[in-house]
């Protein structure tokens, strides 16, 4: 890991502790600034910092070695992501909001169609490695992963592949979602389905009843 891939170790806690400074400034001074204030610190220091190192140095699909002396893009966009994965409170609010959980994800990098509907709780550790097409329902507690980390003989292996999601598909509660997964227009996915990485879903594969447990 390089020093930059060190010092974003600490990136979770000062988003943290600048949430908690900016909360405090609007306790002792509340007002619309005060207010604008925690709002940045909540939603755009991560977010622009994110925007910032993916300029620089894009995330790759693919696999990579996660501890190799070398900076790693995914690394980076896990820490700036981190607080909200621990605190999917912050998020939930946003999914309250009728379109604005789907242009938060945009700001990422996600491609979101129109009229996605997100119930609260729904957990995303890639958001700029998603594409959900329009008119799309994601149900209570489903998780979206676009990488996975295996460990080898050789070391830690990251595997990283973006996840479609078509048009006019509804994914069940308590979902998984792995790497790679591509989800086919109108395609109902069962609760409770794990979704291997690199899965194929068409609406024939889904006549079972059973949790679609499908491996490429």
């Amino acid at each position: 890991m390089t020093p930059l891939g060190r010092l974003l170790v600490c990136f979770p806690a000062i988003h943290a502790g600048a949430i908690v400074a900016s909360a405090g400034f609007f306790v002792a001074a509340p007002s619309l600034v005060g207010v604008l204030v925690v709002g940045a610190a909540v939603y755009a220091l991560p977010l622009v910092t994110f925007r910032a190192l993916h300029r620089w140095r894009p995330i790759r699909e693919g696999r990579s070695r996660l501890d190799a002396p070398v900076y790693s893009p995914w690394w980076a966009s896990h820490q700036c992501q981190a607080l909200f994965i621990a605190l999917p409170q912050l998020e939930s609010l946003l999914q309250l909001v009728p379109g604005c959980f789907s242009l938060w994800l945009r700001l990422w990098g996600s491609r979101v169609g129109r009229a996605v509907y997100w119930t609260p709780r729904v957990e995303i550790a890639d958001r700029s490695l998603l594409e959900v097409g329009d008119r799309v329902v994601v149900g209570h507690k489903v998780e979206i992963y676009a990488h996975v980390v295996r460990p080898t003989r050789a070391g830690l292996v990251l595997h990283v592949r973006r996840i479609v999601i078509g048009r006019d598909v509804f994914v069940g509660a308590g979902t998984r979602i792995g790497p790679g997964v591509r989800i086919s227009d109108g395609v109902h996915v069962p609760l409770l389905s794990d979704l291997y990485p690199h899965s194929r879903l068409e609406p024939a594969a889904l006549h079972a009843r059973r949790p679609a447990r499908l491996a490429s």
